[in-house]
């Protein structure tokens, strides 16, 4: 018993206390009790625990300053809160403050059992500079962006990634996950954006047999597949209002229905959403729920675009040239200097889709700026805008390119389904491609 895990109970109620601790003891663990602030803080200095569980409201102050006290220790402690039943207010700022999960009041014991269980999994350190492969450049900027994910990866709060197409929102949430506790677990990406309305609950909660025409058998939908995993909601605001209400239960209740089905199915799923709209001012104008604005933003994270880190630039560029097997292949001073000093309102992506063209055109293993196929006058501004309104016409063909290339980011490049959200036909996109230089 001596190597089992210690977990430290923060409660100013003796009978929850008790409840608690005859469950975790059941499970094999040791624990200690703490019935106020400051003697939580004494027990953290004086000893070393796997977990703490803290009630946010205690005679002599408030579990946060737990949160903070488990944190700035040498090795820190994780700490998941006990909240008064629906004052999701609490959860939040606990979650924000850095807990790693929360409780409702009255605390059922089969979701304190899964909380512990799934607490004492999380990896003991995570360097900001960890595996992070994907997410290239050493600015102050993206130094900041790793930090920010090591530490998320340590809760188990939703968050929300904000930023232009193109960005790297998805390398940030797999990056989330494969740091976090869930790592050998399944991280399901669902483009929201591409699922027809009339298939979505069943898509995302599956159904029984029989439940509609063509349902011949029983099928898990997108939550049963993340199960004990995390689910990456990309383009979020593409929901529609109905959609949105049911998503909205299954995070409450952390349970699903399926199609057809009388019952529900517990889930455990981290969620992490994205878009690259403005949240904020879709609910401002109804188009988005308040109250799930509010469960999904619990912590955000802004991916900044390329142009707001022009010197990592080069780093990314030998990284993707790599990636699309032109390790030998060299980039002139010129190409540098035409990549660094362009806007790229596709951001990684199109400097991808340069790159990858560069290299079919390049002769001798050498690619000039001619190579690049650059449009003429797009420079970055401050404000991240796209450039000058003049010439005219350069300011329309780059307003036109970001349109064309957010669609195309929203539906995974499926060109049909691009021309179908900017309202053109096929052969016009395909025309409108070629013109701005993009395939």
């Amino acid at each position: 018993m001596a190597n089992s895990p210690r977990i430290l109970l923060v409660d100013d109620e003796p009978d929850l206390l008790d409840l608690m601790e005859l469950t975790l003891v059941k499970m094999g663990l040791e624990t200690d009790r703490a019935v106020s602030v400051a003697e939580a803080q004494t027990r953290l200095a004086q000893t070393h625990y796997d977990l703490c569980l803290t009630d946010m409201r205690l005679g002599d102050g408030e579990g946060l300053e737990v949160i903070a006290t488990a944190s700035a220790l040498a090795a820190p402690v994780p700490v998941a809160v006990i909240t008064a039943y629906g004052n999701a207010g609490n959860a939040v700022a606990a979650l924000k403050a850095g807990a790693f999960d929360y409780l409702a009041k009255p605390v059922a014991l089969d979701q304190l059992r899964a909380l512990v269980k799934s607490a004492l999994k999380i990896p003991g350190a995570m360097q900001a500079d960890g595996p992070a492969s994907d997410l290239i450049g050493q600015s102050a900027t993206m130094q900041d962006i790793r930090a920010r994910i090591a530490k998320l990866a340590r809760t188990q709060a939703p968050v929300h990634i904000a930023g232009e197409s193109g960005s790297g929102k998805e390398l940030a949430a797999r990056l989330i996950h494969r740091l976090s506790n869930r790592a050998d677990k399944p991280f399901v990406a669902v483009n929201c954006g591409a699922i027809p309305e009339t298939l979505m609950e069943s898509e995302f909660f599956g159904y029984r047999k029989g439940a509609f025409t063509g349902a011949d058998a029983d099928r898990n939908g997108f939550f049963q597949a993340a199960d004990d995993g995390t689910l990456f909601l990309d383009e979020v605001a593409d929901l529609p209002l109905s959609m949105q209400v049911k998503l909205l239960r299954v995070l409450q209740e952390k349970k699903v229905r399926k199609v057809g089905a009388t019952t529900e199915e517990p889930v455990d799923v981290r969620i992490i959403s994205a878009t690259h709209q403005n949240l904020a001012a879709l609910v401002e104008s109804g188009r988005f729920r308040q109250d799930l604005y509010y469960r999904l933003n619990v912590i955000d994270l802004v991916m900044p675009s390329l142009r707001d880190r022009a010197e990592d630039i080069p780093e990314m560029a030998r990284f993707l040239l790599d990636k699309l097997g032109g390790s030998e292949v060299k980039l002139d001073r010129d190409a540098e200097k035409a990549l660094s000093a362009y806007a790229f309102p596709g951001n990684v992506r199109e400097l991808e889709n340069t790159l990858e063209r560069a290299l079919a055109l390049c002769e001798d293993q050498h690619i000039s700026a001619a190579d690049l196929s650059l449009a003429p006058a797009l420079p970055a501004t401050n404000g991240g805008a796209p450039g000058s309104k003049y010439p005219l016409q350069d300011y329309l063909d780059q307003m036109e390119r970001v349109a064309i290339l957010e669609a195309l980011e929203q539906t995974r490049f499926n060109k049909t389904a691009a021309a179908r959200v900017l309202g053109v036909t096929f052969r016009s996109l395909r025309y409108r491609l070629e013109r701005l230089g993009i395939e």
